[in-house]
């Protein structure tokens, strides 16, 4: 494709932390092409980066425990397809045998230096802590460590991808170099609204918006009687048996969770389908930098791209998801949040 393609759309950009890069407003979430949600095969996952890239997304999220390293790998070798100094790549570094107190210096070295190989590049554009603990966080040292590999070149920026509205209270007001903060913000979570999107668009961090659709219960799509196989965290995880279970369902109990998107159906009054509307939603906050819904299928990928395209939801819409998410959907919630 190489770096002078032209993208099909007019994807929208917004600043990008501290040092004004310009990324995608929506980007794409790889935790899937790491084999989490069901199995992607690689020619898949390699049509859904295309599909997306071809859209105007420009932001790629990944993991180096994404599938063992499948997901940066898979990612890697897109890039070497498109060379194209405009696509940002996110990784991660803090789950797997690390966590939660084999963190070390060494440790995490390894890991960018792993990360590098697998992305094929020589520095990443920006690392984020896994959902570290908080002790961890709130000590500042293993920030203090990303800085040493921003000194040395490995890395471009760091940041952090956070669990709960404290932990990212915290890092903004303490982290002076933080970057950018990853966390879970749909219209089934909406607390990060008033805990600390004015903090962050005052810290000059950016925000990037994950598990924007509930894992799916926000496209509308699923009923009481869909199953998930065995590899998908939307089966072990439905009750946070692996990790914290708001990375699942956004932590709303999945029978709920599709009672109360059949019930905001009606609110989609310009008929742009339920997942686009969810997208839009997040969109419409000034505070977050970018959305990366995942998607296991090209054509999946090219409609989340094209949220950029749509109008800002209406004012009544936007009142009445809130006034459902304080009235029915906030006691909903489980899980650190």
């Amino acid at each position: 494709m190489g770096s002078n393609a032209v993208f099909r759309v007019p994807m929208k950009h917004r600043v990008f932390g501290k040092d004004g890069a310009a990324i995608s407003e929506v980007g794409l979430g790889c935790w899937q092409l790491g084999g989490d949600w069901g199995t992607v095969e690689d020619r898949d996952a390699a049509n859904i980066l295309k599909a997306s890239y071809e859209e105007g997304v420009t932001f790629f999220d990944t993991a180096d425990v994404y599938g063992g390293g499948r997901s940066e790998r898979i990612v890697g070798d897109f890039l070497k397809e498109i060379d194209d100094e405009r696509v940002f790549v996110a990784t991660k570094v803090g789950r797997g045998d690390i966590y939660p107190d084999g963190y070390s210096k060494t440790a995490i070295r390894s890991r960018i230096e792993a990360s590098l190989e697998r992305l094929g590049v020589k520095a990443l554009d920006l690392v984020q802590t896994h959902c570290a603990p908080t002790e961890l966080m709130r000590s500042g040292e293993i920030y203090e460590w990303l800085q040493a590999l921003v000194d040395e070149g490995l890395i471009r920026r760091y940041g952090a991808s956070v669990e709960t509205a404290d932990e990212a209270v915290m890092l903004i007001e303490n982290c002076e170099g933080l970057y950018s903060l990853q966390v879970i913000f749909n219209i089934f979570r909406q607390k990060p609204i008033d805990a600390f999107f004015e903090k962050a668009k005052n810290a000059g961090v950016g925000l990037i918006a994950r598990v924007p659709l509930a894992s799916g219960t926000l496209s509308g799509k699923f009923s009481a009687d869909t199953h998930f196989v065995e590899s998908d965290h939307r089966n072990y995880n439905k009750d946070g048996d692996a990790f914290n279970v708001g990375e699942t369902f956004a932590g709303v109990p999945f029978d709920r969770a599709i009672e109360l998107a059949e019930r905001m159906k009606p609110l989609d009054t310009d008929g742009i389908g339920m997942a686009r509307m969810a997208l839009r939603w997040i969109l419409d906050f000034e505070a977050v930098t970018t959305v990366i819904p995942g998607a296991t299928r090209a054509e999946q990928a090219r409609s989340n791209a094209s949220v950029s395209e749509l109008s800002p939801l209406s004012k009544k819409t936007h009142e009445a998801l809130r006034t459902m998410y304080e009235s029915e959907i906030a006691s909903l919630i489980r899980g650190a949040y």
